[in-house]
């Protein structure tokens, strides 16, 4: 599985003259990347590489221990277990001995993950809490918006970025021999923590009172520069497509290879278009996606994307973990990125994200083999030559009318056995799974309907009547605070 990458040439190796050649391309590529991103490049670095809540919390719970004026803390999830014990505990710790402690957590991801007491326990030890969009919305699709950013930043001087929430799953169970989540985060040092504590001095403001700026600007040593690495801070918000250009862009750029790790994967048009394009042009395109979900819902969905990836040449891959939740991108050993955000409609324009996209060949080589030892334990899904849904060279199985499932049982054992060998299997049908079941869904609906119709005209009046209030409210409020 573990395939060798193709070397891309360093900057050291290079001759004068070629580096000349390359200098107005690169400079059009750096220009199109900070358009896109909307971040310039920043320089002078020192990212750290985390691998799985063994790297991560420890790493956030030292930086947190060692904080002496301010801890900013950021994340969609988290959950009154034994992990979140461990980090109310270091967050008390330090508000209670004068540090400001600030934490933002999103109201539906955490809902009945964390009991009003251990929201309420953090505040009584001095912890600022606040909760980002929690009932009651504006509008009827107010609560769509999501505070899916996982960061920590301590002292204007660390950072960490990554896909971790906070609780067990994370960490895992021996005892029950249940595998940690197979997760990615970064510790960053440098200038470039400035902008991620703008990012969340932003978001602060808008759930109440910001951050005075004298204390914001009171830890401006924290910018000096701490290594040689360049990396783009990237915090969207809702209704901006700010990484959906990114992604586009990478793949238009990527030249050799694009190797994507995605936990909750739907796609859009226009991005498999770009993969596809990238593929035609001979780039090494893989997707790797958890083998089972959290969210089981989603998941038909996912593997309903999955043909015309595969009918564009994308090597598909499933984690055969508990649970892949890492949201990462490698691509011609010189560029990754590590963050929140994952290629979905959600993350692209319904979310506030953050990812860090860096722009360094030593991690970007240290991505890619952390990617090939993730390969080693996942399987590769495939289509045969003739577009079946069926592993390649395996016999057809048989179906005789009127039995009770045999056929398909066999053509499950067949396709089991043959990943055990092969490491590999047959994609499943997915589309068709979904079509049917949304296809009787909509007809159960409909007869539904027909025959009970107060059920569907009940729910319209009052999503009616809850817009027309809203509609009420804010034109009142409009005109008080707005008089002729």
């Amino acid at each position: 599985m573990a395939t060798p990458v193709k070397q891309v040439r360093s900057e050291e190796s290079l001759t004068a003259q070629e580096l000349a050649a390359r200098a107005p391309a690169r400079s059009l590529a750096q220009q199109a990347f900070s358009r896109a991103a909307g971040s310039p490049l920043i320089e002078g670095n020192r990212v750290r590489l985390l691998k799985n809540a063994a790297d991560n919390y420890p790493a956030w719970l030292e930086a947190i221990a060692a904080a002496k004026h301010h801890v900013h803390f950021e994340n969609y999830i988290i959950h009154d277990d034994e992990v979140g014990s461990t980090f109310a505990q270091a967050l008390k710790t330090k508000a209670r001995g004068g540090v400001h402690v600030r934490l933002v957590y999103d109201w539906f991801g955490s809902f009945n993950t964390a009991s009003r007491s251990y929201w309420n326990s953090l505040r009584e030890a001095g912890v600022e809490v606040r909760s980002y969009n929690a009932p009651p919305w504006a509008s009827l699709f107010g609560g769509l918006s999501r505070d899916h950013r996982k960061c920590l930043s301590v002292d204007g001087e660390v950072a960490f970025v990554s896909g971790l929430c906070v609780g067990k799953m994370w960490v895992g169970n021996p005892t029950k021999k249940l595998e940690p989540w197979r997760d990615t985060g970064l510790e960053i040092r440098g200038p470039a923590v400035t902008p991620i504590e703008a990012g969340f001095a932003e978001l602060w403001a808008s759930l109440g009172s910001a951050i005075p700026d004298a204390e914001q600007s009171s830890h401006a040593e924290g910018a000096s520069e701490r290594g040689n690495v360049g990396l783009r801070v990237v915090t969207t918000s809702p209704m901006t497509s700010g990484l959906l250009r990114v992604n586009e862009l990478v793949a238009a750029l990527a030249q050799h290879r694009l190797w994507l790790t995605d936990a909750y994967y739907t796609g859009k048009a226009s991005y498999l278009q770009a993969l596809r394009a990238a593929v035609k042009d001979g780039v090494d395109v893989r997707l790797l996606v958890p083998g089972t979900s959290d969210l089981f819902l989603l998941k038909p969905f996912t593997g309903a994307g999955y043909r015309p990836l595969l009918e564009a040449g994308v090597r598909i891959f499933e984690w055969n973990g508990t649970m892949l939740h890492a949201k990462t991108a490698v691509a011609d050993s010189r560029w990754a990125r590590v963050g929140s955000s994952n290629l979905n409609f959600a993350s692209w324009f319904g979310n506030y994200e953050l990812d860090v996209l860096v722009e360094d060949q030593a991690f970007a080589e240290s991505m890619e083999k952390m990617y090939l030892e993730d390969l080693d334990n996942s399987t590769e899904i495939v289509l045969d030559a003739r577009q079946k849904l069926r592993l390649p060279k395996q016999p057809k199985a048989r179906l005789r009318l009127g039995a009770s499932g045999g056929g398909v049982a066999v053509a499950r054992i067949g396709n089991t056995l043959g990943a055990a060998f092969t490491g590999s299997r047959s994609v499943q049908t997915h589309e068709g799974r979904t079509a049917t079941l949304s296809g009787l869904g909509l007809l159960a609906l409909a007869i539904l309907f027909t025959f009970f119709p107060r059920l569907i005209a009940v729910p319209l009046s009052l999503a009616m009547g809850w817009s027309a209030v809203t509609l009420l409210f804010r034109g009142i409020r409009r005109q008080l605070s707005d008089p002729l």
